[in-house]
C-alpha cells in the first residue's frame, strides 16, 4: 500500500514538474518574441489562462495582452499565436477617459465609471455597431471585471487611436472604458480573438500571486 501511494505521489510530482517546464518554455518563447512586454504581465496572462482552462474553457490558441504600464503613445497591445509561440500583432490601444491622461492609472468594474478594467477576458461574438466592426468581451473574474458585457466594453476601431491624433494632442484619445484600436487593424484583431480567444489587461496594481490558486477566475459565470 505504501509503495503504491509513493508511486502515485511521484507520478503526480513528475506530471506537475512537466507542466511547469512546459509553462516556463512558453513564457520564455513569448517573451523572446515580445521583449518590450513586461514579463510580469505575460506571466500573469499565462497564469490566468491556465486557470480558465482548468475551469473548463477550451484550449486557447491566441492570447492578446495589454500592458498598461506603457503610455498610450506606445504600442502596448500584443497578440500571440500560442500554438506556434509567435507574435502576430503589436498595436496601439486606448484606455478609459477616467483611467488617466497619457497613462492608465485607475481601473474599475463599475458601470458608468468610464475606466478601463484589468484581468482576463474572453472574446465573444463579433458584430457591427455604432463603432463599426467590433468584438464583445466577457470578463472572467467575478467582482473584478465581470461587468464588461453590462458596461458594453468591446474592442472597436476609433479615429482617436492614430499617430496623427497623438502628434496633435500629445497622447492618444480615450474611450469610455473600451480597449479601442486603430481603424486599420480592427477587422484582423477581431478575427484573431472572436469566439473564445483571450485578452489579458495588466497593470502593476495587479498583485503577482493573483492567479496562483485560480479562485479569481470563473468561466461558467461568463456564459450564464
Amino acid at each position: 500500500m505504501f509503495a503504491r501511494s509513493l508511486m502515485a505521489f511521484l507520478l503526480t510530482a513528475l506530471l506537475l514538474a512537466g507542466q511547469g517546464a512546459v509553462a516556463d518554455e512558453l513564457l520564455n518563447a513569448l517573451h523572446r518574441a515580445a521583449p518590450q512586454l513586461e514579463i510580469r504581465a505575460l506571466h500573469g496572462a499565462l497564469q490566468a489562462l491556465r486557470c480558465a482552462e482548468r475551469e473548463g474553457a477550451g484550449e486557447a490558441k491566441r492570447l492578446a495582452v495589454i500592458d498598461y504600464s506603457h503610455s498610450s503613445l506606445e504600442r502596448r497591445l500584443w497578440v500571440f499565436d500560442l500554438t506556434h509561440r509567435r507574435l502576430l500583432q503589436r498595436e496601439f490601444v486606448a484606455h478609459g477617459r477616467q483611467s488617466g491622461e497619457l497613462f492608465a492609472e485607475r481601473f474599475s468594474n463599475l458601470p458608468g465609471s468610464h475606466q478601463s478594467s484589468l484581468g482576463l477576458f474572453r472574446g465573444a461574438e463579433s458584430y457591427s455597431g455604432r463603432h463599426g466592426h467590433s468584438l464583445r468581451l466577457d470578463g472572467l473574474e467575478p467582482g473584478f471585471n465581470d461587468q464588461a458585457r453590462a458596461r458594453a466594453l468591446v474592442i472597436h476601431g476609433a479615429d482617436y487611436v492614430a499617430p496623427t491624433w497623438a502628434q496633435r494632442y500629445g497622447r492618444m484619445g480615450r474611450s469610455l472604458g473600451c480597449p479601442a484600436v486603430q481603424q486599420e487593424v480592427i477587422r484582423g484583431l477581431v478575427e484573431q480573438l472572436k469566439d473564445g480567444q483571450y485578452l489579458f489587461a495588466w497593470h502593476p496594481l495587479l498583485v503577482d500571486d493573483r492567479y496562483l490558486d485560480c479562485t479569481s477566475i470563473s468561466v461558467a459565470r461568463s456564459v450564464e
